[in-house]
């Protein structure tokens, strides 16, 4: 593989704005309306929230992932796809450079709802 070049330079204070959290997922299921989505049910601690995320066709069961603890960007404005609503963004590494893709996830579990950065 060969890395993609690197994006545009952002400030501290550019990412500093994001707030990316820990979360546990603790369902996956169909999206009906979609050949790509897969709708997560993602607990944070003190809230769960539905994530949307196009994961149907990257892995051979979707639901390999529930029960484990990932990274999600919490502060992205809801965003209505397939006639599902989304309230963050799964981090899956890999795809975007068409390799296998995993989760971005802690060492350890940790507390759900824990801030990464």
């Amino acid at each position: 593989m060969k890395p993609a070049p690197i994006k545009d330079e952002i400030t501290f204070d550019d990412f500093a704005k994001v707030d990316i959290r820990v979360g546990k997922i603790i369902e996956v299921s169909e999206v009906a309306k979609s050949d790509k989505l897969m709708k997560l049910t993602v607990d944070f601690g003190d809230h769960t929230r539905s994530i949307l995320a196009g994961i149907k066709q990257e892995r051979e069961n979707p639901k390999e992932i529930e029960g484990k603890q990932a990274l999600f960007v919490v502060n992205l404005p809801e965003r209505k796809m397939a006639g599902e609503v989304s309230q963050g963004m799964l981090f899956d590494i890999g795809y975007e450079d068409k390799l296998q893709p995993c989760l971005a996830c802690p060492e350890t579990e940790t507390h759900n709802g824990a801030r990464a950065g």
